[in-house]
């Protein structure tokens, strides 16, 4: 019999009775939820900093989790693709308690869109063996594979069709998005017409690396709907720990990279006009020795030096954060060589003074960007935010022997979990 669960993110639950294959199957998935004996018997379940709904394992270890978002839904898919889902008024009120059911909505109703213009189509690249000429003829494959012989000529060419990174990601997402639970009817019959207009096309399965794509004028039309399909594709697959595999179907959000991605993209939008740039996940060296990696959330740069770096932190600050946080803020200063630190929380009470810190010069600032808030509402806080981040960040960086400020590796415009 299936075990049902319904957690909250980020929140402890009440002892209940397992059974020891149930205890199996949650054991394999502590980035979802952790599970810790209380004796006789019972355990205590604590969901993380994940939403959505999965089913993991079989037969007397099955388990079916929803985890529920401490923000109402229709905020959350406001953090995702902000613009688009409330320009377009894809979700409602109605929805705030289903996530994957409003996501798959929101989904379904951008690839409709996107296909109503016609599905796109490209050019792929195909090796073959073929009993005419088509394309120029692959003259050493011929002659080790064929010695020779006419009777099958391996050819090279390029074809125009619909099996293209866009439309295999497109057509993955729409095949994953049928099989998840508490989708509506009339969502999974859309979802089964825009599956019927993709004919040809290979899916990409869950978990599969993503075909690579980049964003053009021919396939602009696509992107909303794409960014989507990426977001369930990787989210339909979890990192399981042990040696037991267990089957995982389902869909789950990382609540920390989703704020870091909302909190980068709203930065790189709003900094500009003071003369600042941001860049995500860079990697730079710790130590002289440049043995040990690390790369900060956010860092702030104006003509090309670092000014000041940002770490997004999706919790609740409850009074002095975390010596932890403050530990891994001022590492990051120091190495690369910088006075401001700024913290920036998901909701709580910010403190009024900075940290000044000890026998330094660096200087730890705390922000909250309360995140279950209207859109223009969020939208004026993050304004106030990138304001204050100017103002701390008017110093030039600190020029020490010790740390060089670009030691970088893979700067990327996006942004990766990092919390």
């Amino acid at each position: 019999m299936t075990l049902r669960l319904h957690l909250e993110e980020a929140t402890v639950e009440p002892p209940r009775a397992l059974t020891p294959a149930q205890v199996a199957t949650l054991a394999t998935v502590p980035d979802l939820v952790t599970i810790t004996p209380t004796g006789g018997g019972l355990w205590r379940l604590a969901g993380r900093q994940r939403v959505g709904t999965v089913r993991l394992g079989h037969g007397d270890g099955a388990v079916e989790m929803r985890v529920r978002p401490k923000l109402p839904v229709r905020r959350l898919l406001g953090l995702l693709e902000h613009d688009d889902i409330w320009q377009n008024r894809q979700i409602t009120a109605a929805t705030d308690d289903l996530l994957v059911p409003a996501l798959t909505t929101v989904f379904a109703r951008a690839t409709e869109r996107v296909l109503r213009g016609g599905v796109l189509h490209g050019y792929v690249h195909r090796e073959d063996a073929l009993t005419v000429v088509r394309g120029r003829i692959r003259t050493s494959a011929q002659l080790s594979r064929r010695m020779g012989l006419p009777t099958a000529i391996e050819v090279a060419y390029d074809d125009y069709l619909a099996d293209i990174p866009e439309n295999r990601i497109l057509l993955g997402a729409i095949e994953l998005a049928q099989a998840l639970p508490d989708v509506a009817g009339t969502t999974r019959a859309l979802l089964r017409h825009l599956s019927a207009r993709l004919v040809g096309v290979a899916p990409v399965r869950p978990g599969a690396p993503l075909p690579p794509w980049r964003p053009t004028r021919l396939n602009e039309r696509y992107v909303p709907a794409l960014r989507l399909a990426e977001l369930l594709l990787s989210g339909a697959s979890l990192q399981q720990e042990g040696t037991r595999a267990i089957q995982i179907d389902g869909f789950v959000l990382n609540m920390a990279q989703i704020f870091e991605r909302f909190l980068t993209r709203e930065l790189t939008t709003a900094l500009p006009p003071y003369g600042l740039r941001c860049a995500a996940q860079q990697g730079h060296r710790l130590d002289r020795q440049k043995r040990v990696l690390f790369r900060p959330d956010i860092l702030v740069h104006r003509d090309g030096r670092p000014q000041a770096v940002v770490d997004a932190k999706y919790r609740t600050l409850d009074g002095v954060p975390p010596t932890g946080h403050l530990f891994q803020l001022i590492s990051y200063c120091t190495a690369l060589g910088l006075t401001e630190g700024h913290l920036v929380y998901a909701s709580g009470t910010p403190s009024a003074e900075p940290y000044q810190i000890e026998n330094s010069d660096i200087r730890v600032h705390v922000h909250v960007l309360d995140l279950d808030q209207e859109p223009a509402d969020l939208a004026n806080a993050v304004a106030t935010l990138a304001e204050r981040l100017t103002e701390r960040s008017g110093r030039p960086a600190k020029a020490t022997g010790s740390s060089p400020p670009a030691d970088e590796i893979d700067p990327v415009s996006g942004v990766r979990a990092g919390t």
